[in-house]
């Protein structure tokens, strides 16, 4: 498959968007919101609604830099509504493969990203030539092999999950890539590389469980649509998928469990 294919898989739709708006640097990105300090250049590759990259801009203070870019024209323009008044703080609509900056930020970031590319070490070398010389490159990600319900969901879920990860795969993207993002590191020339769990853990007992393990209803209601029209799935079955997954959150969900790890690692030439 060409970068095409996955990058029309990869745009957003429906209720997933939301999804995006909810997220914060402290929840999503826990790793970067670590090592963020006053005055940093920081690019965030892929950063959607601009929710992670305004904490980012937080962060770093007036006195820094930060640079939300984006290949969705139109979550740009909803990041520049909601945050663009974030002082330091602008978005851009760019691609990752061919990013127009060389040498220029002290952190390159991206979480959720590279899971769906078609070639992340492209991606990954072009986000290392926008850092400076000793900057430093984090990317967050999963593994979505490791995946883990308490219960079980519905069958039609598991059904559901199943050609969700084909229809990924067959984009050409890395369904566990999490596990692999050292390997892509090492590739891409980049030194001093650490690996930190990320995993996001989601227990009935935390005060907002359902909405966020409701993130595979959402998305059997959004990529559903895509999948079907790909003829990986049918409507009824991903109708089905999140009516009942739905109906188990409420009934029988005690934990879910995303395996996500955080990897950096330092440009030095």
């Amino acid at each position: 498959m060409d970068t095409n294919t996955a990058r029309n898989r990869a745009e957003l739709s429906g209720k997933l968007t939301n999804v995006l708006d909810s997220r914060s640097l402290a929840t999503s990105h826990r790793r970067l919101a670590q090592i963020l300090t006053e005055g940093m250049t920081v690019l965030d590759v892929g950063c959607g609604t601009g929710a992670i990259t305004r904490g980012i801009a937080e962060a770093v203070g007036p006195s820094g830099r930060v640079v939300g870019i984006d290949s969705n024209p139109a979550l740009i323009e909803k990041a520049r509504k909601a945050h663009g008044d974030t002082p330091g703080l602008t978005f851009e609509t760019g691609d990752i493969y061919t990013l127009a900056c060389e040498q220029e930020f002290d952190i390159v970031a991206s979480a959720r990203v590279l899971i769906w590319l078609s070639d992340p070490l492209e991606a990954l070398k072009s986000m290392v030539s926008a850092a400076k010389i000793g900057g430093r490159i984090v990317a967050a990600d999963y593994n979505h092999e490791k995946i883990q319900w308490e219960p079980q969901p519905p069958a039609s879920m598991l059904a559901f999950y199943s050609a969700y990860l084909k229809w990924r795969s067959d984009a050409g993207m890395d369904n566990g890539i999490a596990d692999r993002l050292s390997d892509l590191f090492q590739a891409s020339g980049l030194k001093e590389i650490t690996i930190t769990p990320q995993h996001e853990v989601m227990k009935r007992s935390d005060p907002d469980f359902q909405n966020r393990i409701g993130i595979w209803a959402d998305t059997a209601s959004s990529r559903g649509v895509q999948m079907e029209r790909d003829g990986y799935i049918t409507e009824e079955e991903y109708v089905a998928a999140e009516s009942e997954y739905r109906e188990w959150i409420i009934r029988d969900a005690q934990a879910l469990t995303m395996y996500m790890l955080a990897v950096e690692g330092v440009r030095d030439k």
